[in-house]
């Protein structure tokens, strides 16, 4: 069952430039037409073919698996085809965070600690699928990780972690470095994405990856406008997606602040040695 957007510009469409929407709802009578479907019983795959993340935790639900596609182009049919027989091997990861209901409050996985599940409200900022979420024909598991326990602030540390595929079918894995500044001069956010790597794995197999993350990717705009790196704590964070990190630890900036230029180091790079 495909579902999702009509591309256009200036309302010609669902989504696409000048169609702005009022809620993230599916457009139209779609729910209608999930529920029909989902109601006989009959398994089904729900593809999205969609501009923007639509709100779908209840149609999803009732879904044997959903593939979001967004518009995926002129070579897009063969590749969805590819998906649903099993000639394609899924191993994209969510490059935004999809709500769970059309008037729940935004969902964006670069948010500060207060934006995030908490006590003190009873609406769950909770994501349907997080950042960085996807799933393949297999699974992965995380262990052994690995951190240089300290750097200068225009120094490097090293990040290793080892994954392994505990499940009975080859696949591809995309180990996601985060960090995060428990405590800076401005507000952070609560986790970034600094770096990835893809990792194919056949059953039983298992590797070790290593990041070499430069202070610089620790970076931010301070009070005064300029771009800043600061000593002190920073938390490391590698797992499946934003919201799945089984493994956590810390490393510590020594120094003084650092005033970065255009020149500063952007890239984590990323090195895989199968075990």
């Amino acid at each position: 069952m495909a579902l999702g957007d009509r591309a256009g510009l200036f309302g010609r469409g669902t989504s696409g430039e000048g169609c702005d929407a009022e809620t993230l709802a599916l457009p139209g009578r779609q729910r209608d037409l999930a529920d029909a479907v989902l109601a006989t019983g009959t398994p089904t795959v729900i593809v999205m073919l969609s501009g923007r993340p639509y709100a779908i935790e209840d149609v999803a639900d009732r879904a044997a698996a959903v593939v979001q596609a967004f518009f995926p182009g002129e070579e897009g049919a063969g590749a969805v085809a590819g998906v649903l027989t099993g000639r394609v091997e899924p191993s994209g990861r969510m490059p935004v965070s999809v709500p769970r209901r059309a008037s729940g409050p935004p969902v964006t996985y670069l948010r500060s600690k207060m934006d995030g599940p908490h006590d003190w409200s009873a609406v769950s900022p909770a994501p349907l699928f997080p950042f960085g979420h996807g799933l393949t024909w297999t699974r992965f598991a995380y262990t052994d990780l690995r951190v240089d326990e300290r750097a200068r602030t225009d120094g490097s540390v090293t990040v290793g972690a080892v994954v392994r595929n505990t499940g009975d079918r080859p696949g591809t894995e995309v180990v996601q470095l985060y960090l995060a500044d428990p405590v800076a001069s401005v507000v952070r956010p609560s986790r970034w994405l600094a770096g990835w790597a893809r990792v194919r794995l056949g059953p039983g197999e298992a590797a070790r990856v290593g990041f070499t993350v430069h202070a610089d990717r620790t970076s931010f705009t301070g009070a005064d406008l300029r771009r800043i790196v600061e000593p002190g704590a920073v938390e490391v964070m590698v797992g499946g997606s934003s919201e799945d990190l089984p493994l956590r630890g810390a490393f510590t900036l020594d120094g003084p602040v650092r005033v970065l230029g255009a020149d500063r180091v952007r890239t984590v790079p990323a090195e895989v040695t199968p075990l």
